[in-house]
Formats: C-alpha cells, sequence, structure tokens
C-alpha cells in the first residue's frame, strides 16, 4: 500500500505567493537563477540556488553557500513572512500550461516505502547531486520542493480531487511562463490518507534526487536520535502524487558536436546502412520508432532497418535506446551520454527550432529530435526494476519550489 501523511506546511501569504514560488533548482542554471530573482528578493532561487547572492565564480558545493542558503531561509520566512500551518493538512495541487491540466495530491510519503521499493524509480541518481541536496536538507531542517510521483488512476481518489476543487484554492497564480499554479487544502485529509492505501505502488517521474536525499537524510537524523519512533517528520517527505492518465512527456532531444573524424558524407553513409533514410521529414517524429535528424540544414526520416529492433526488453526498446544502440555508439562513438562531452541534449519544451538554431550556427553537427516516451514505457521500466537511459524524459509543466515547505 502507498502511505501518504498530512503536514504543516510552512508556506508564503496568497499576497506573496508569486514572488516567492520559483522554478525547481535543477532546472536553472546559476546564470538563469540569478537572472530570475534579479530585483526580487523574496524570490525562493535565493533559497536553493544561495550562490546567486556570492561573488561569480563561488563553488557552488562550497561552504559558504549552504550557510548562505540558510540565511536566506530565515530571512524569507522572518521578512516574507512564511507562515506555519496550525494542523497538519493534505493539499491539491493544479498545473494549467496551455490545453495541459494535472491535479496532484499534496502530501508526505514514506521514506520506507521508498526504501524498499514501494516508490519506484526509473533513473540512477549521481552522489555530488545527492550531496548537494541532503546537506540543503540538512542545513535548512527542511524539504523546500516536492518529488514529483505518479500512480495509476483510481476513480475514488478522481471523485475527491473533484470535489475538493470545487471550493476555494489558497493560491492561484499565473507564473511569468504562462502556467497557472492553484493550491487547495483537502478539507477530511483522513479520507485521502485511506484511498492511498489502496494504491499498490508509486513511481517517481521526477525528482530522484530530493528522494533520494530525504533517504540520505533520514538516516542521518535517525542515528542522531535518542528515541526514534518512526514517527517523525525526517521518515517522510514532501511529494505531489498525479494520476498517471494526466501526465504529459515531452521529447529529451539530442545534439552532437562533432562528427569526431567522420566527413559529413561517411557519417551520412553510415547512418544509411543502419536505418531507412527519407528527405524533407518533419522536424517532431509521428510515433514511436522513429527519429528526425537534422543535418546540413535539412530534416530527415530515420526508421530502422528490418529486423534491427527485435526486443521485448523495456529498456533496449525505448526510443532513446535505439537511438543510442544504433546510432551513436556504433557510428559515432559514443558509448557513455554521462560523461562523453561531444554530446547535449534539449528538452522538448524548447522545441525543435532550437535544435534548428544549434546546427546552423556550427554549435552542433547533428541533432536528433525523438518521440517521447510515454507513462506507460517509464512504469513498465519501474515495474522490472530497471533504469532507464539519461535523459530519458521531460516533463511538462514544472512544479515550484517554495510554496509548500516540509519541515524535518
Amino acid at each position: 500500500m502507498a502511505i501518504i501523511n498530512p503536514f504543516r506546511a510552512l508556506r508564503p501569504p496568497a499576497d506573496k505567493v508569486t514572488e516567492v514560488a520559483s522554478p525547481p533548482y535543477d532546472v536553472v542554471s546559476t546564470e538563469e537563477a540569478r537572472a530570475l530573482a534579479a530585483d526580487n528578493p523574496l524570490s525562493f532561487l535565493h533559497v536553493s540556488r544561495p550562490e546567486i547572492d556570492l561573488p561569480d565564480g563561488t563553488d557552488i558545493y562550497s561552504d559558504a553557500v549552504y550557510r548562505k542558503a540558510a540565511d536566506n531561509f530565515e530571512k524569507l520566512i522572518r521578512e516574507c513572512p512564511l507562515e506555519m500551518e496550525e494542523i497538519p493538512s493534505i493539499y491539491l495541487y493544479r498545473l494549467i500550461m496551455g490545453e495541459q491540466e494535472q491535479i496532484g495530491v499534496v502530501a508526505c510519503c514514506s521514506v520506507d516505502e521508498y526504501d524498499n521499493d514501494i516508490i519506484r524509480k526509473h533513473e540512477r541518481t549521481r552522489r555530488d547531486k545527492e550531496d548537494d541536496r541532503t546537506r540543503h536538507i540538512m542545513t535548512l531542517n527542511s524539504q523546500t520542493g516536492p518529488v514529483f510521483l505518479t500512480y495509476r488512476a483510481r476513480q475514488e481518489i478522481d471523485t475527491m480531487v473533484m470535489e475538493t476543487t470545487m471550493s476555494e484554492a489558497i493560491y492561484d497564480f499565473t507564473a511569468p511562463d504562462g502556467v497557472q499554479h492553484t493550491i487547495w487544502h483537502a478539507p477530511d485529509p483522513v479520507r485521502f490518507v485511506q484511498a492511498f492505501r489502496e494504491v499498490p505502488v508509486l513511481y517517481i517521474a521526477d525528482g530522484h534526487h530530493r528522494a533520494k536525499s530525504a533517504s540520505r537524510a533520514r538516516a542521518e537524523l535517525k542515528d542522531r536520535s535518542f528515541s526514534h519512533t518512526g514517527d517523525e517528520e525526517y521518515n517522510f517527505f514532501l511529494s505531489v502524487l498525479f494520476p498517471d492518465n494526466q501526465l504529459r512527456i515531452l521529447p529529451y532531444n539530442r545534439v552532437v558536436r562533432e562528427l569526431t573524424d567522420l566527413t559529413p558524407g561517411e557519417f551520412f553513409l553510415k547512418v544509411t546502412t543502419k536505418f531507412n533514410v527519407t528527405e524533407d521529414a518533419p522536424p517532431a517524429p509521428g510515433r514511436p520508432g522513429q527519429w528526425s535528424m537534422y543535418f546540413v540544414k535539412r530534416w530527415y526520416g530515420l526508421t530502422p532497418k528490418a529486423g534491427a529492433v527485435a526486443t521485448a526488453d523495456p529498456v533496449a526498446s525505448l526510443d532513446v535506446s535505439v537511438l543510442q544502440d544504433q546510432l551513436l555508439d556504433p557510428i559515432l562513438g559514443i558509448k557513455d551520454v554521462r560523461t562523453d562531452k561531444r554530446i547535449d541534449f534539449v528538452g522538448g519544451i524548447r522545441g525543435t527550432k532550437e535544435l534548428e538554431r544549434l546546427v546552423d550556427e556550427g554549435k552542433a553537427a547533428v541533432a536528433f529530435s525523438l518521440y517521447p516516451t510515454t507513462v506507460e514505457d517509464l512504469i513498465r521500466v519501474s515495474d522490472a526494476g530497471s533504469i532507464m537511459p539519461p535523459k530519458s524524459t521531460w516533463f511538462e509543466p514544472k512544479l515550484r519550489d517554495g510554496i509548500l515547505i516540509h519541515n524535518v
């Protein structure tokens, strides 16, 4: 069963939420965060990316950065001010981006269930990023951004969600990127807790490092405790749980900076030995098993040769895996996309025009537009206990940090 807990959120007043709410720390660079938070002392980026308030070139993992995070957090609590709920609550969080609408349940999930794979993963975490967010939690004694989870949709929960959204929202604002964020109190949190007990497993959609860091922080706090009971707040982590049938995944496209020792003609010829190639293809493929390649200012369509991809393996059959196994590795020698500096990734929210720009300006030699991985793919890989290739999914719209904070 899935355990969810109400919590006492630390949150901004309604008239300040637009200023406080900020993009997730891991989707903006230091430079982007500094620009977004300029002239806005309430932006939560001062807490999640505190290096923006230190001199250029400051090591983002230095002691000074975490001290600054703590100072900025205390200042925000005092001057905004952030206010603590009187009683534990469960919330609903609706995101609207264009025609895309999704409503999730905001609650705290069990670290034990994460550790025991009742909350399932599809991505490996990096130790340096784990270290960073673990230290951030320990420094602030808070989880300031939620983990994005999904579950198989259930009619009972859908009905409860719809009933709750008929009440007055505590927040309703549109962020600078045009995404509308609306949050409600659930009037009867116990009903939600009981309903989720019938959900057999949860899946991390986005936020693997946040979840892993919550687990590591719990281990440290448990070791420090003289009377651990399992009910302490550090045993739970901040989450938003969305039904699987409401989510949208955008493609995570690839650009390659250079062809290494291949001429353009040699590269193109090698591609034709692995794929059926058509000219003047659409920039975005229309279905799984198709790729669009932007090369020498022209779009080409790629489909595998007959029999080239005949596997039921949930990971090997993914489009990102096929591109890697059939082209990036054998033709370009890119064996590890995590470490090879020749390859970069472009989230689908930037569109295919960004791929064209990078190639046309000579910043990349070739670009690949992919059909998006599906939520069903994610669930199938997670259920198999497998790991997706890096940069397989790009979820939009994004949750915002600093709206609902969980103190541990």
